[in-house]
C-alpha cells in the first residue's frame, strides 16, 4: 500500500439487540421441534432465559444475592426461590 494513505477499516459492527438473539433461538427451537407442540412454549423459553440470566447477574456481583436481584429488579426472596427452584447454588 503506498505510503501516506490510511488502511481501509471494516464499518464498525452495530451491537445485536438482545431481542434478536431470543427471536432467533426461539424460531430455531420451533424449527426442531418438527411440528410436535408441547403447549408450555413459554415456561421453556422463561426457564431458559432465567437461569442464564440469574448465573450471570451472580457472577457480575460476585455471588451476592442482594445485589444480584437489586440489578435484576427483583425481590431478593424472589431471586433466592428462583435459585431453589432452578437448583442454582
Amino acid at each position: 500500500m503506498p505510503k501516506g494513505r490510511p488502511v481501509p477499516q471494516p464499518p464498525a459492527s452495530q451491537p445485536v439487540p438482545l431481542r434478536e438473539h431470543v427471536a432467533a433461538s426461539v424460531r430455531r427451537y420451533l424449527n426442531d421441534l418438527d411440528g410436535c407442540v408441547s403447549g408450555d412454549l413459554h415456561q421453556v423459553v422463561l426457564r431458559e432465559m432465567e437461569i442464564p440470566l440469574f448465573i450471570e447477574a451472580l457472577n457480575y456481583c460476585s455471588g451476592n444475592q442482594s445485589r444480584a436481584a437489586e440489578l435484576l429488579g427483583i425481590h431478593r426472596a424472589t431471586l433466592r426461590k428462583k435459585l431453589r427452584e432452578y437448583g442454582i447454588g
